[in-house]
């Protein structure tokens, strides 16, 4: 991944990014050529793993145990108009842009067919997703024979992380004039996540 010096990202934020993610890309090399499957995962800083499920039925879960994947993960991303720059007033030498928070995450996938380890994922999957939740829904408010045969519709996976290429494009390489017309922009679109963003990223001033 390209990635300049100024959208470089530190440990601390990639390691938010993965643990408030919810879905994910999974890409991998297969007999046909590279394939793709957007899944739920969950992040366990402490074994430096994301762990996830497939449905049964689709096939790319045969033949990527044991291999190498690229896991995508993203964050909230923006188009930038050069009319929110104070640049433009200034001397007009501005272009449009794209904002966006994503990671690369490599690593080698291990196939889990066992319901105990299923079950506890999916649990922890729930957990993470219903935890803001007024009235969180759980796993047990379901009949436990209905989520056996849940269980059984799905296979696990586990990506153990190699490495995480990261890059947080956030108009850290505007001026401070800019980066604020573009907070302002932002909101005024109603992408509150994506100015929440650029505010928590604005470079330091001297």
């Amino acid at each position: 991944m390209y990635v300049p010096t100024h959208f470089a990202p530190d440990d601390e934020s990639v390691h938010e990014l993965l643990s408030r993610n919810g879905a994910a890309d999974l890409v991998t090399a297969g007999p046909e050529g590279l394939e793709a499957t957007m899944l739920p995962f969950v992040y366990d800083r402490t074994r430096a793993t994301l762990q996830g499920h497939f449905a049964r039925n689709n096939e790319h879960w045969r033949h990527v145990d044991g291999r190498e994947a690229l896991v995508i993960v993203r964050g909230p991303d923006s188009y930038v108009t050069p009319s929110w720059y104070a640049s433009k007033a200034e001397h007009g030498r501005v272009v449009p842009t794209w904002n966006y928070v994503v990671a690369h995450v490599h690593g080698t996938v291990t196939i889990h067919d066992d319901t105990a380890w299923l079950g506890d994922l999916v649990r922890r999957l729930t957990e993470h997703h219903e935890r803001r939740r007024p009235a969180p829904w759980s796993v047990d408010d379901a009949p436990e024979r209905f989520i056996d045969g849940q269980l059984r519709a799905i296979v696990g996976i586990e990506v153990a992380i190699d490495r995480i290429e990261a890059k947080f494009k956030l108009s850290q390489n505007r001026p401070e004039a800019d980066v604020d017309g573009v907070i302002e922009g932002l909101r005024a679109d109603g992408d509150e996540r994506g100015a929440a963003a650029v505010e928590s990223h604005r470079p330091a001033q001297d």
